[in-house]
């Protein structure tokens, strides 16, 4: 068949579906948005223009002879969707018999698609879309691609080129622009961004449509495919009998669907996506946790309190069982407690809520019981890391009416004021001693996926962790890791480096010893100014390094923007990450700018200039979406001065990261975190020291919308 015969079939195709459509309309609602073979939001092979509900993070894996995809899917905004992928090929070895065995090669990539119109009347939804766009390119494809409900039925069609359009329905139209249009070079699997062969080669028609049955659970799908598989990557060319797909989608619940399907005619299809929506998501119920505190028991008429009972306050009251309280029910512990006329301030650490709301509506509680009504504000100076990073007022008054049932949540808002740690004078209390330790047990767990050694290696370790405080922020804090099991005696393949091996030798690290100290150091805190803060720290900084360093940052309260800069001087440990060292040593460091975007939805940016472990010079953009529930989904990539040659596969670092408070998934409060990184590589290019603490993490409290999102809190 000609290529203009292809093309006049693609059409008519087109044509037919779009003809049944319009004769089958009825009542039913349109079918819902459900993930392709590829993750994404799509039909069975080809993407559509729609988007999963923001917030979404999806898990999708299917298999179509010879290929078996594993992919994550993000929608950290209502218009992004991104994805990362593995593909294993059944039918190719990822490498020599000595290394993977008889492992299939597994090739990884990054998908962005983007929303352009939303839909309307006569309008479709349309969007733009980059497939394999961050990995090998072998599956590269750049597409455009419009959607329409016409009841029960959602249609797409579009047009793309690369391997979601390899049919090559028509000559390419930039090529009146520039010849090059013409050919689409061949992939050179780097894991660089494709942008050589970026909207290169004929361009191929696809679509299809999804129709609702009338039971709720079932879609079916139809779609015309854009690739011939004549053109596949490796010179692994498939037969396709028909460029008709069919299939379905079953929903077993909103967090399980089944997918099945009939591909190129004569292949089966099966998949299964795991979903859920951390946009939404929220904690569970916390029945290990203490109840709140009753309120003072209120006659139906107020009477004022004397003030013999005022000095009572001040000078005789039981200010330790305050503290303890404090701690017990409100997470907070007390390193002083004074007052400055009506007003009581609590000078503490929260360590329990991860909400400050609810931090502050239980200490609220537990001071409201305890004291005479001549103090009409509560205040909360949050100190993190032993220096304040914020004061929190709330009047009493309104706390008690809106616990009550009295007022409502905007109008108590209107009576909480934020302001930077104030140094004024103020009647001292109650001042706590000073506890000098801190420790506990934990499990380590620690990944490398889709390497040729094994698709996944990792280590389960048994950790000690323990801090010694000589001031409040002045202390040594050290983990002590004992390897309980791990793979990376399959880690053969450190892979060539032209740098100097600042992170590629982590086999020899995670193998040497089972005993082994990551981390030992000595760390100082200190607020330099009204809204300064600086840090230094030495020791055995990271599993790896061992040295010294500072950090300082201007952070205003209030305001979207801070910048900082750390620098370092470390020397590389011995592999048994004991107190050993090796020749290698580095002056490295960073000039940060932190900017929040957005005000119904906050996007956070980082840009960090500066110099790397491998002495390159470079700079790294962070991007992340900060969900109002404190969930946040974000990407960054590392590009320095090291040639795309020089830094190897991969040609520049990148990676994407879900972080979620863990206290979604206990039945205790609990302020730590669940964090997924994905980095495709272990290279030495564009590698940042790992270090424990950081000045922006620790004045995150500095964020008054983060507060008041999550005011709701405050009665819990």
């Amino acid at each position: 068949m000609t290529r203009f015969a292809r093309s006049q079939a693609a059409r008519l195709s087109l044509a037919l579906l779009t003809l049944s459509i319009s004769t089958a309309l009825h009542a039913q609602s349109a079918p819902a948005p459900t993930a392709s073979d590829w993750g994404g939001i799509g039909l069975l092979q080809t993407p559509t223009a729609r988007m999963a509900d923001e917030g979404e993070l999806a898990f999708t894996a299917s298999h179509t002879s010879p290929y078996s995809r594993y992919n994550m899917v993000l929608q950290p905004l209502p218009w992004l969707e991104g994805a990362f992928r593995y593909v294993s090929v059944a039918n190719r070895r990822y490498g020599p018999e000595w290394l993977s065995g008889t492992q299939n090669y597994k090739d990884k990539s990054i998908d962005v698609k983007v929303r352009l119109l939303e839909e309307s009347h006569w309008i479709p939804e349309l969007a733009v879309g980059f497939r394999d766009l961050g990995g090998t390119g072998l599956f590269s494809s750049e597409y455009l691609v419009a959607s329409k409900r016409m009841g029960p039925f959602d249609a797409s069609a579009g047009l793309a080129t690369g391997y979601i359009g390899n049919r090559g329905d028509f000559r390419n139209p930039l090529t009146s622009i520039d010849d090059r249009f013409e050919t689409r070079p061949r992939a050179q699997g780097t894991g660089s961004l494709n942008s050589d062969g970026m909207f290169r080669g004929p361009v191929g028609v696809f679509g299809g449509v999804a129709y609702q049955t009338p039971w709720d659970a079932l879609q079916l799908k139809l779609e015309y495919d854009g690739n011939d598989y004549k053109h596949e990557p490796q010179g692994n060319n498939q037969h396709q009998k028909s460029p008709f797909n069919v299939g379905a989608s079953y929903a077993v619940n909103n967090n399980v669907h089944l997918h099945l399907g009939w591909e190129r005619g004569d292949l089966a299809m099966f998949g299964i996506t795991l979903r859920t929506n951390l946009a939404q998501a929220s904690s569970m119920a916390k029945v290990l946790d203490p109840l709140p505190m009753p309120l003072k028991q209120r006659p139906a008429t107020a009477v004022a309190e004397s003030e013999h009972d005022t000095n009572v306050v001040t000078e005789l009251f039981d200010w330790s069982g305050v503290a303890n309280q404090l701690e017990q029910n409100a997470g907070l512990r007390v390193q002083s407690i004074s007052r400055r006329g009506s007003e009581l301030i609590v000078t503490g650490e929260q360590r329990r809520f991860y909400y400050p709301a609810q931090g502050v509506g239980r200490m609220g509680r537990i001071l409201d019981g305890a004291l005479t009504d001549d103090i009409t504000w509560f205040t909360v100076q949050n100190a993190r890391l032993g220096v304040p990073i914020v004061e929190t007022s709330i009047e009493r008054k309104a706390l008690v009416d809106y616990i009550e049932h009295k007022t409502d949540l905007s109008t108590l808002a209107g009576h909480i004021e934020m302001a930077p740690p104030a140094a004024q004078r103020r009647e001292t209390l109650y001042s706590a001693p000073l506890r000098r330790f801190d420790g506990g047990f934990n499990i380590g767990y620690q990944q490398s996926l889709g390497g040729p050694d094994g698709f996944v290696l990792f280590q389960v370790a048994g950790t000690y962790t323990a801090s010694a405080y000589l001031a409040r922020n002045l202390w040594l804090s050290g983990t002590v890791s004992y390897n309980a099991y791990n793979n990376y005696d399959k880690f053969r393949y450190d892979a060539p480096s032209r740098l100097p091996r600042v992170r590629t030798n982590i086999r020899r690290y995670m193998t040497a010893e089972d005993l082994t100290l990551p981390n030992l150091q000595v760390t100082g805190t200190r607020q330099l100014a009204r809204d300064t803060y600086g840090m230094v720290y030495a020791g055995l900084l990271e599993s790896m390094y061992a040295g010294a360093g500072g950090e300082v940052l201007y952070r205003p309260l209030n305001e979207r923007w801070a910048v900082g800069v750390e620098a370092n001087w470390v020397k590389q440990r011995d592999f048994d990450q004991r107190f050993s060292f090796r020749d290698y040593s580095v002056a490295t460091g960073h000039a940060s700018f932190y900017y929040m975007w957005g005000e119904d939805r906050r996007v956070v940016t980082a840009l960090s200039a500066g110099r790397y472990l491998a002495k390159d010079w470079g700079a790294t953009l962070a991007v992340s979406r900060a969900f109002d529930n404190g969930v946040t989904m974000g990407a960054y990539a590392t590009k320095t001065d090291v040639s795309s040659k020089d830094f190897g596969e991969g040609s520049f670092d990148k990676g994407i990261y879900v972080s979620v408070p863990f206290d979604f998934l206990l039945p205790r409060s609990t302020r730590a975190r669940a964090n997924f990184a994905w980095n495709p590589l272990y290279r030495d290019g564009g590698a940042r020291l790992a270090r424990s603490y950081g000045l922006y993490q620790m004045t995150s409290e500095r964020d008054p919308e983060f507060f008041f999102d999550n005011l709701q809190t405050i009665d819990d």
